[in-house]
């Protein structure tokens, strides 16, 4: 993806998020008036700028959005997208979504398909078509290696579920956006976010938010050899990366795999084309602002491709427990309560953000506290990521 021109001055209104003294995050922006039903052109340009500026942002007053509405500020953001949703039609990711689609429902709103029903619990007796529905899900936290107690878990006692970027990894790019708009959550008793991997870390948050790390932080915490390498290396992903990796269990933090020889052999997975396979940069350079991210999707990652420079042979890594090592090292350093926020979306609101920069996760509470409702909708990109350094295709 090459440079971005920026849009004239919108007819909204942008403002960043204060943080506390002991708050090191440096993205997230509120943006107000503004009707994303009958938004104009030029405010849909402005509003990607700010995306990618900002890479979080919440839109505020979205009530009287329609369904097909949040799909076609979707489209407009990238026209030239495919027009479908980046993980395909909901046929496909039912098959072959993996990871993403077991212990889950996932339905499309009727009319506008591309626009996802996720959440959990009882959706009322008519959301736009879907009658009586209920979202049964299994635990978030129950890909972790370690169990949680359930009477710890019904007690507040929470994790992040999955650090990740909205992205297939095969066939299609990773959309540049993704909006996900509220319509209902419970808002207390809050949750305690714990680490569980012997550090003592916590944090506390009202239930059924998402949360976010930037990785243009993650980028600026790594040593100068780290970049280097990093500036001029690339990842090759599996094939049909969430079934490959289906059965493999995470850390406690939700950050990265436990490495247990669990991975699928490629014969073991659906077909698959060669050509579909993705190799992307370590970094990912944003369009508009031109800052660096350190987009490794980790539990996906089957080999990586290591050189210092454009003239070095690379070095094909294909050992899973150093590449997964290597990538800890540096992907924990941002995994701290200080970089991470959790918006505080309400009914109405919809948070978008750049999947090019950002990382982001689920955290789960007990079912009783309340159903959550949500629609999410994202677009597989017509151009996807750009390195600072042209790597081999």
């Amino acid at each position: 993806m090459g440079s971005v021109e920026m849009s004239s001055a919108p007819s909204f209104t942008v403002t960043p998020l204060t943080k506390t003294a002991n708050e090191k995050h440096n993205f997230g922006a509120v943006i107000e008036d503004v009707d994303l039903e009958n938004i104009s052109d030029s405010n849909v340009k402005a509003l990607a700028d700010a995306i990618w500026t900002h890479k979080v942002v919440i839109v505020k007053g979205q009530q009287k959005l329609s369904p097909i509405k949040q799909w076609e500020l979707v489209t407009r953001f990238d026209p030239e997208a495919p027009l479908v949703h980046s993980h395909g039609d909901l046929k496909t990711f039912n098959k072959q979504g993996g990871l993403l689609s077991r212990g889950r429902d996932v339905y499309g709103v009727p009319g506008a398909e591309n626009v996802r029903l996720i959440g959990k619990g009882h959706q009322g007796e008519d959301h736009f078509g879907l009658k009586n529905t209920t979202i049964n899900k299994e635990l978030a936290h129950l890909w972790h290696n370690d169990k949680l107690p359930d009477e710890d878990f019904e007690a507040g006692h929470t994790r992040f579920q999955r650090w990740h970027i909205d992205a297939p990894l095969y066939a299609r790019d990773p959309a540049w956006f993704t909006t996900l708009r509220c319509f209902k959550r419970p808002t207390k008793p809050e949750v305690t976010i714990h680490w569980d991997d012997g550090s003592g870390l916590t944090m506390k948050s009202e239930p059924g938010l998402t949360a976010f790390f930037s990785n243009v932080q993650t980028y600026e915490l790594m040593t100068e050899e780290e970049r280097k390498i990093a500036d001029h290396s690339w990842v090759e992903y599996a094939p049909h990366p969430y079934q490959w990796m289906g059965e493999c269990k995470s850390n406690p933090t939700g950050l990265g795999l436990v490495s247990q020889g669990k991975e699928k052999t490629l014969e073991d997975l659906s077909p698959y084309d060669e050509k579909s396979v993705k190799r992307y940069p370590m970094v990912w350079v944003n369009p508009v602002t031109g800052e660096k991210a350190f987009m490794v999707h980790g539990i996906c990652v089957r080999r990586v491709f290591m050189r210092s420079s454009p003239t070095d042979e690379p070095e094909v890594v294909e050992d899973l427990v150093r590449i997964r090592e290597w990538l800890a090292k540096i992907q924990e350093r941002v995994l701290k309560p200080e970089y991470i926020m959790l918006p505080q979306v309400v009914e109405g609101d919809i948070v978008m953000w750049a999947n090019y920069q950002m990382f982001h996760t689920a955290v789960d509470y007990p079912d009783h506290w309340g159903a959550r409702t949500m629609h999410q909708a994202n677009i597989g990109a017509s151009l996807g990521p750009v390195g600072p350094v042209p790597i081999p295709v």
